[in-house]
């Protein structure tokens, strides 16, 4: 039973419709909707294969790209967390891209492995990008702190703009349905949530596609400061 707005957030929740359920029948479904292709055209296809190509190609002009699997695992990362935002708009399902803890541990793994990378295959421009170009010497050793700071921050800003979108987002749905709720037994302003609800309902369906998008544009991005020199 769903206590408050604040409930959605809570993954020790025991509803009908569990987060884990669904995103295994959607992956498997993912699965074959991606492989069909191979033997048969269809629609849903066409969509998978629209949205791969749309981060594959994001991916091809960064940097990133030299690395192997970078693209492919990238495109699944975007297609997963569109399942994700998706799925946690279903009423009394848990909302897992809006658990911090998830998104913080995407965020720290593609952090990690890029920089893991960048220091096994070009570790002196990772080191010089510490250090902006043409700066004064003396400002030298501050500047090479705050870049450092601004690069270690970097997993937990990317972490807390997906859980707060996505979060906030799933508040201000459970206000409009408590409100919504109240109003059952009044047609009028029945007949003017309605509309509120839908209306917001879509806008969340789009910021669910654009926060996973963000996502996967700024890890692309992050892989472009590996070759910055």
């Amino acid at each position: 039973m769903m206590m408050d707005i604040f409930s959605s957030f809570d993954n020790m929740n025991f509803t009908f419709l569990k987060m884990a359920l669904i995103l295994w029948t959607l992956s498997f479904w993912l699965i074959f909707t991606q492989n069909v292709n191979l033997w048969l055209f269809s629609s849903w296809s066409y969509i998978f294969l629209i949205t791969k190509k749309i981060i594959m190609e994001q991916c091809e002009r960064s940097f990133g790209s030299t690395f192997s699997g970078f693209s492919i695992t990238l495109s699944t990362l975007f297609c997963g967390l569109i399942l994700c935002n998706l799925g946690g708009m279903i009423p009394y399902v848990f909302s897992c891209s809006s658990h911090l803890l998830l998104s913080l541990c995407l965020s720290l793994t593609f952090w990690t492995s890029l920089i893991l990378l960048g220091m096994k295959q070009t570790p002196q421009k990772m080191i010089a990008h510490l250090l902006p170009v043409g700066a004064p010497y003396y400002l030298n050793p501050f500047l090479s702190v705050v870049e450092l700071v601004s690069m270690i921050v970097r997993p937990l800003t990317l972490a807390i703009r997906l859980a707060a979108n996505m979060g906030a987002g799933h508040i201000v749905l459970g206000l409009l349905g408590s409100y919504l709720s109240s109003f059952l037994f009044s047609s009028w302003s029945l007949i003017f949530m309605i509309p509120i609800q839908v209306g917001y309902s879509l806008f969340e369906f789009g910021v669910g596609l654009i926060q996973a998008y963000i996502f996967s544009l700024l890890i692309t991005l992050y892989s472009d400061d590996l070759n910055c020199y």
